[in-house]
C-alpha cells in the first residue's frame, strides 16, 4: 500500500468546504492520465504527470470561461519500490501546476495499483453578473472561427523527445489558456472548445453541437511542428472561439490590450452542417479517439 496521507498536502478534514464568491453556478469536469494511454514514464517525470493531470482538466474549464475554484486528485501507483517517490514526484507537479493557475488542491485519495493513474476532477465558477458560462453549442452561420495559438507543438515535442532533439516542454508541460476563457466569455463569444484531441477533431465536435458547418482558410502550426501535427496533434489546449465579426474583432483588441497573443483568424461557420472544408478540401476528423473495451 503506498505509504503517503493527501493530509501531506494541506488536505486534512474529510471532505472540502467550499466558498463560491458571487454565488454563480458551479462548473465542474473530470480528466484522467493513465500511463501507456496518455504517458510514457521513459519520457515523462512524475512532476511532469502531475502537472499534465491538472492542466488537462483546467482546460475543459478554460474552454467554459470559468474560474478554478479548487481540484480533487486520485492519484493510483503501481506497487512496489520507490512507489512512495513517485507518488511525491507526480503530487508536487501537480502542486507546481496548481500554484501556477491559482487553483487549490482541496482533497483527494491516493491508493495502490497495477498502472499509474491520475484522475483530477476540477471545479470552477463565472460570476454571477455577466455572460454565463460558454458552451460549444453556440456557434451560428457566419460566426468568425479563432484560436488563441498555434497548434501542433504538443505532438512536436513529444517527436522531440523520443528522438533526443529537444526538451519536449510543449508535450511535458502543457498549459491551460485560463485567462484567455475568461476573457473570450466576457468578451461575448457564442462557442468555445478546447484543443485536447487535435485541433480538426474538435472543430468537428463545436459543429457537430452547433448544427453547423464550416469553411476555414488557414490554420496556425506551432514551430517544429507540421500541419498534421497541427490538425490530430492534440493536447495543444489552445481554445477555438466562435462569435459574430464585431465580437471578434473586440475579443482580439481585447486580448491585446490584456497582454495576451491576438488570436488567429481559422475562418466561419456556414449553414450547412455537411460543409466541413480546409482550403476547400473536405477535412477529415483527425485526432485523439477515445476508445473503450
Amino acid at each position: 500500500m503506498v505509504g503517503i496521507g493527501i493530509e501531506a498536502f494541506g488536505m486534512r478534514d474529510d471532505a472540502a468546504l467550499l466558498e463560491l464568491h458571487g454565488g454563480g453556478p458551479l462548473v465542474a469536469s473530470v480528466d484522467s492520465v493513465v500511463e501507456g494511454v496518455h504517458v510514457d514514464l521513459s519520457l515523462c517525470s512524475p512532476g511532469d504527470v502531475g502537472w499534465k493531470a491538472l492542466m488537462g482538466a483546467l482546460s475543459d474549464l478554460a474552454a467554459m470561461g470559468a474560474a478554478p475554484v479548487g481540484a480533487l486528485v486520485a492519484l493510483c501507483v503501481p506497487g512496489g519500490t520507490g512507489e512512495g517517490d513517485v507518488a511525491l514526484g507526480v503530487m508536487a507537479g501537480v502542486s507546481e501546476a496548481a500554484a501556477a493557475t491559482g487553483c487549490p488542491v482541496v482533497g483527494g485519495d491516493v491508493s495502490e495499483s497495477g498502472t499509474l493513474m491520475v484522475s483530477v476532477t476540477v471545479l470552477g465558477t463565472v460570476e454571477s453578473i455577466g455572460p454565463p458560462a460558454v458552451p460549444r453549442s453556440g456557434g451560428q452561420p457566419d460566426d468568425v472561427v479563432l484560436v488563441t495559438g498555434p497548434c501542433g507543438g504538443s505532438a512536436a515535442g513529444l517527436r522531440a523527445l523520443r528522438a533526443g532533439t529537444g526538451p519536449g516542454t510543449e508535450y511535458t508541460r502543457p498549459v491551460a489558456r485560463l485567462r484567455e476563457g475568461a476573457l473570450a466569455r466576457r468578451s461575448g463569444v457564442r462557442a468555445m472548445i478546447d484543443v485536447s484531441d487535435g485541433l480538426a477533431l474538435d472543430l468537428h465536435r463545436l459543429a457537430d453541437a452547433s448544427g453547423v458547418g464550416f469553411r476555414l482558410e488557414s490554420v496556425p502550426v506551432a514551430e517544429g511542428a507540421t500541419l498534421e501535427d497541427a490538425l490530430g496533434g492534440g493536447e495543444d489546449y489552445e481554445l477555438v472561439l466562435v462569435g459574430d465579426d464585431e465580437v471578434s474583432d473586440h475579443l482580439c483588441d481585447e486580448f491585446v490590450a490584456a497582454g495576451l497573443r491576438r488570436p488567429f483568424r481559422l475562418g466561419s461557420l456556414v449553414a450547412d452542417p455537411t460543409v466541413r472544408l480546409l482550403g476547400g478540401v473536405e477535412l477529415a476528423r483527425l485526432g485523439w479517439q477515445h476508445r473503450v473495451g
